[in-house]
């Protein structure tokens, strides 16, 4: 299941919008839903991509409208937006998502929430409702699932550096370059982590921009992840492979 709130909301819809079969669920809170279409997505896509036509592949309503069909794989896209969000009209426009839902026969469910805005509050008291849409759908593929559980293997790279792709930026107002590197195992305290999602946020658009004073370049932007542990330095035990 994916979820997410705000930047993370779009990206927990397009992620699942993409490769819808690799999820069982799909459910947000106040995402940019049209981000090609809205500030936020003209300042992020020309900063990251060089354009904003090159975020057409990142635009969860353009993906649906590019489908053209529902996605079988979910039975209902589940959103929730506070009514008193500040950047409801100009930003989110979860109306035009909806809308293109609904001209291609997708089931959205979208709660409107009295005077609630976009902050982490109005996150927490909703949440219970998200992990209930997310549980119920889980269980259900659960069942079908008993005996093909999979797990990840880290032995062949633990302990020994290995490559990988990212997208670099080597200097301020400068668009990213997807370069191969060289991630080293952990040192005392680190942790090595294998990014299965990733958003970025405005303070990434922050460092980027060069107004960061601490940002360093060149740098790999990114911080808000979800990952799995491969491997751990000595003195780390608050989590493990």
């Amino acid at each position: 299941a994916i979820s997410g709130h705000s930047m993370g909301g779009h990206g927990a819809l397009t992620i699942a919008l993409k490769d819808p079969s690799s999820w069982v669920s799909v459910s947000a809170f106040a995402p940019i839903c049209n981000p090609t279409q809205v500030p936020w997505g003209d300042k992020a896509f020309k900063a990251y991509l060089g354009s904003v036509a090159a975020g057409e592949a990142h635009d969860a309503t353009s993906l649906l409208l590019e489908r053209g069909s529902p996605v079988p794989e979910y039975d209902d896209i589940l959103i929730d937006q506070g009514t008193s969000d500040d950047f409801l009209m100009n930003q989110l426009k979860p109306d035009v998502f909806v809308a293109a839902a609904k001209s291609v026969g997708q089931k959205v469910t979208i709660n409107m929430r009295k005077d609630f805005d976009h902050s982490y509050h109005f996150i927490a008291a909703f949440i219970e409702n998200h992990v209930a849409f997310h549980g119920k759908r889980l269980r259900a593929k659960l069942g079908n699932l008993r005996d093909t559980y999979s797990t990840y293997d880290f032995s062949a790279t633990e302990g020994k550096p290995i490559q990988c792709k990212a997208m670099v930026a080597r200097q301020p107002k400068e668009p990213l370059s997807e370069e191969t590197i060289t991630v080293d195992p952990p040192q005392a305290g680190e942790v090595r982590v294998k990014v299965i999602a990733n958003a970025l946020c405005h303070t990434d658009i922050y460092t980027l921009d060069g107004q960061d004073p601490e940002g360093l370049f060149p740098c790999i932007l990114g911080h808000e992840a979800g990952c799995i542990v491969e491997s751990v330095g000595p003195g780390v035990t608050s989590v493990a492979p």
